[in-house]
């Protein structure tokens, strides 16, 4: 069973809310990709805390 993939070029980005580094769309993240605003796990734990990476 094939499935298209996207060539990396044409793959969505968004900055994480935490560290505001650029990360693109998973394949994991496909149903959910409108509601992603962490790149990692320790991002997502530091926004839950309420702490920034800057500051």
């Amino acid at each position: 069973m094939k499935t298209s993939r996207r060539p990396k070029s044409t793959t969505p980005d968004k900055v994480c809310l935490v560290c505001g580094r650029p990360f693109s769309w998973r394949r994991k993240w496909a149903r959910d990709w409108a509601l992603v605003k962490t790149c990692s796990d320790r991002c997502k734990l530091d926004l839950r805390r309420g702490e920034r990476a800057d500051a």
